[in-house]
């Protein structure tokens, strides 16, 4: 099963290819996403990488506080979406 990881802290100009091949160091990267302003369409500063259920621990554990374009970058399990309304 694939599980989501947040990644927080990132560098506006993070491209999703730099954040796969910083993940894909440590744990098979099942897919990648940077979340973006759906107006100026720059970069909010997070996004989301999908691993393994099982490589979940060792991805948290490797790359949070990690650096990435000068950054310490915030990692951890993503929860589910809440509804607004």
């Amino acid at each position: 099963m694939v599980k989501t990881l947040y990644v927080g802290n990132l560098p506006w100009g993070t491209t999703e290819d730099e954040l796969a091949r910083a993940f894909s160091a440590y744990v098979e990267v099942r897919g990648c996403r940077i979340i973006t302003d759906r107006e100026t369409g720059r970069s909010r500063g997070f996004g989301f990488v999908e691993v393994d259920e099982d490589e979940v621990e060792k991805a948290v554990q490797a790359m949070n506080g990690a650096i990435i374009g000068g950054r310490e970058i915030v990692v951890n399990e993503a929860r589910p979406r809440q509804n607004k309304y």
